[in-house]
This record gives C-alpha cells, sequence and structure tokens, in this order.
C-alpha cells in the first residue's frame, strides 16, 4: 500500500534570526494512515544582508516594530493562504506542494507570500515526512546513493557587509581538502581559526566578530589579509596550497557602482588616502594576480551580478585554473543558471534555499548544475538560526561543498556539529573528496 502523510496543520510564527532581526519559523503536521498518528516538521527560514538584486523576496512588514524588519505579514500568509491550500495534500509529494505554494504567491519572486513564508513551508514539510517515515532528513532528501560529506569552505575572516571593518571583499575563507574525512577537515579548520585569533591579538588587531564569526580587524587590502591567513595556517602546522586552499567571497555586487560603471572599494580607499576604483578587466587582472600569490582556490562573485561580459572575461582567465561561483549571478534560479551556462560563464553555482523560496526549486537548480558539470556549494546566510537543513541538504545531493561561517557563534556550529553526525551515521559508507581535482 503506498503511504499517505495527510497534511492535518499549518502554522508558523516569528522568531529571531541570528542578528535579532525577525524571521519565519514554520511548522507542518502530517498524519499517517491509517495509524492515526500525527507527526511534526519544524523550520526556521534564515535571511541575507549581501542580497541580490534577482532572490527570491522577504517579505517585511515595514512598519515601526522591529525597524520595519517584522515577518507577521509572512506568517499570517502561511496561517491562512498557505494553510488552506495545503490541508489534507500528501506531504510525501514535496513537487506538488512546492507548485501548489508558486501558485498561490502567482509572481516570479515570491513577492505576493512572500519567500519566507514558502520556504519555511516546504521545508517543514520535508522535515515531517522525514520524522513520520523515521529517516533521517538527508536520506528522505537524497536516497540510497547520498554518502558524500562536503568539504568545509569556512569563514575565518569577515568584510563587506558582513563586517564593521575597511576590509572590502565580504568572506575569506579556508578549506581542508586533503583531510581524511569531514571530522578531521573541522578540526584541521578550527585549529586554524584559533591561530589566527592569537596572531590578531599579538598584533593588536581586533578579534571582534563579523555577522558569520569570521575575525574582522581593519586591514588595507585584500593581500594583507590572505597574507595574515596563509600565516595563520603555518602556525598551525599545515602546509598553504597543499593542506589547505584559500576561497573568497569577494561580494562584488556590492563595490559595484552602475553611474561609473567601476567597482569602489572604500575600505582600500581609506586605509590608502586615495580612491581606489577598478574596471571590470582591471578586477579580472587584479584576480589574477591574487591567485599567482596565494594558494586561492575559489572566487565567489568576482563581478557585477549583471555584467555578463565581465564574468566571460573573468571565466576565460581563471576557468581553468580556479572555480567560479556564481550566488548573486545565479541565485538558485535554473533561469539565471541556463543562460550563465550557455555563455560558458563561472563554473560552480552557490545554493542557498531562500534565495528561490522552495525547496524542489533549490534542487532542480542543483540537478542542472550537475548535468552541466558545474560544481555546487550549499550555503548559509549571514543571518541564521539554528535550523540545520543545509547540512542535511549538502549531503543529500552530494553537493562535495559546505559554506557554513566560523567555527564560533551556535548559529554556525550547529550545522557543522549535524554534519559530525551524519558522518557518525553513514559510518563506512561516508565519503569526503578533495572538490577541485578537475581544476
Amino acid at each position: 500500500m503506498t503511504q499517505v502523510l495527510r497534511i492535518s496543520e499549518v502554522h508558523a510564527r516569528e522568531i529571531l534570526d541570528s542578528r535579532g532581526n525577525p524571521t519565519v519559523e514554520a511548522e507542518v503536521t502530517v498524519d499517517m494512515e491509517p495509524e492515526g498518528r500525527r507527526i511534526m516538521g519544524r523550520a526556521a527560514v534564515p535571511s541575507g544582508a549581501s542580497t541580490g538584486r534577482f532572490e527570491a523576496v522577504e517579505l517585511r512588514d515595514g512598519e515601526t516594530r522591529y525597524f520595519g524588519l517584522g515577518v507577521t505579514k509572512a506568517v499570517n500568509n502561511v496561517n491562512t493562504k498557505i494553510r488552506e491550500a495545503l490541508l489534507g495534500i500528501n506531504a510525501l509529494e514535496q513537487g506538488l506542494i512546492d507548485r501548489i505554494l508558486i501558485e498561490q504567491d502567482g509572481t516570479d519572486n515570491k513577492g505576493n507570500l512572500g519567500a519566507n513564508a514558502t520556504l519555511g513551508v516546504s521545508m517543514a514539510c520535508t522535515k515531517a515526512c522525514a520524522n513520520a517515515l523515521g529517516m533521517p532528513l538527508y536520506r528522505y532528501l537524497g536516497g540510497a546513493h547520498t554518502r558524500l560529506l562536503p568539504v568545509p569552505m569556512m569563514n575565518i575572516l569577515n568584510g563587506g557587509k558582513h563586517a564593521d571593518n575597511t576590509v572590502d571583499f565580504q568572506e575569506f575563507m579556508i578549506m581542508p581538502v586533503q583531510a581524511e574525512n569531514f571530522s578531521d577537515g573541522l578540526r584541521i579548520c578550527a585549529e586554524i581559526y584559533h591561530n589566527l585569533k592569537q596572531i590578531c591579538n599579538q598584533r593588536g588587531l581586533s578579534t571582534g566578530v563579523g555577522d558569520e564569526g569570521g575575525f574582522a580587524p581593519s586591514l588595507s587590502d585584500a593581500a594583507e589579509v590572505l597574507e595574515l591567513i596563509v600565516e595563520s595556517v603555518k602556525a598551525a602546522g599545515y602546509t598553504p596550497g597543499q593542506d589547505i586552499k584559500i576561497a573568497m567571497d569577494a561580494a562584488a555586487s556590492e563595490l559595484y557602482d552602475e553611474t561609473s560603471g567601476t567597482y569602489y572599494f572604500p575600505g582600500e580607499s581609506q586605509m590608502t588616502g586615495q580612491e581606489v576604483r577598478r574596471s571590470a578587466a582591471e578586477m579580472v587582472s587584479y584576480y589574477e594576480n591574487l591567485v599567482e600569490r596565494f594558494p586561492i582556490i575559489s572566487i565567489e562573485d568576482g563581478l557585477f551580478e549583471d555584467d555578463w561580459d565581465g564574468w566571460q572575461l573573468l571565466t576565460k582567465t581563471l576557468g581553468e585554473k580556479i572555480q567560479l561561483v556564481g550566488d548573486d549571478l545565479f541565485v538558485t534560479n535554473t533561469k539565471r543558471l541556463d543562460a550563465g551556462i550557455k555563455l560558458n560563464v563561472a563554473n560552480a553555482i552557490l545554493v542557498k534555499v531562500n534565495q528561490i523560496g522552495t525547496v524542489s526549486e533549490a534542487m532542480e537548480a542543483i540537478e542542472m548544475a550537475h548535468k552541466n558539470g558545474y560544481k555546487t556549494v550549499i550555503s548559509h546566510r549571514s543571518g541564521e538560526t539554528e535550523d540545520t537543513f543545509i547540512s542535511d541538504l549538502a549531503v543529500a545531493v552530494n553537493a562535495g561543498q559546505i559554506k557554513t561561517g566560523a567555527p564560533c557563534r551556535t548559529d554556525r556550529v550547529a550545522k557543522y556539529n549535524q554534519l559530525l553526525r551524519i558522518e557518525e551515521e553513514l559510518g563506512n559508507v561516508a565519503c569526503y573528496k578533495e572538490p577541485f581535482n578537475k581544476i
């Protein structure tokens, strides 16, 4: 007999994310037939600070409470329109559920119901089903072939919109590509992180942290940041470029001045005493120089999200040497990704489920990427919760890479701890491998 899990209740509430701002938490309850038991799944929605203009829309109240960031409108949409549309539906039919959510919203960007409303319910449905079937979430999402633990792309130094300092690029990350397994890689990253803190202390640099837990000292430019990271890797007893490779998120759309068509570096300008602007071609040359000098293996959002010509130049110049990740460029959207594939732009996609608003659409983007030889990086947002959905998703789709912050703050560490549990549960089946063997 085919299993049926009828949705008997859908409920949402307003909770706080890691920045102390409101977000949506949704609960979906299912009835197990014919047993009659009720099982619930709960999911919390993350929120970004550095957001692409093509992302699905977070519905905010715009009122005085919480400085306009309240989500009671999105919560009300869950508790009324979405609830009415989903009651009685078989929760095991995830594609149908997500299609109903998309149709109920009726816009291209989830601007009606809010992506924070649709995503909370979409994720909660998967959790309710996994709980009802007595399965780990990664197994429910991914099936029998689920086995690959992701290599951490661990943020250890923050800049840009994620920190109050002079570092213009948003994230500097380390990747333990030669670790024996995930738990070993996590340990290595944590050791480097603590060595970085010691070095910052010795130099009188700030050890306050940014939104994602990375340290946020004021430094003159990217090269100075990278030198500091290389020193920290060596201090921890590891070899840069062999044991550890470096990833960067430039978040270049945040630096782009559409009036002049140049990239303005406010922090570097402040530290050098003269205005620093770069054209797209100069940005590509700048990255090329950094890649030659430092063990950089991945650059995310190296150029403005709508600069397709610049992205083609960047891909032509560095695409055979390193990973070029589209975040604001692709926004977990198959239409944007398809355009990038046809234009031979980038070679990897960052996957953020709240950029698109349903689990099904996120998994469709992952499937398209894999079919076309693009690598996938499952990612958190700067405004996070204790929800560990993305840890299970990374394993479910055999993504191979996860970006979920520093080994600092529970909202980040919760994801790493969940991956440790999954690795233990998979046992000898668990796989962990170098994600850049074809670059």
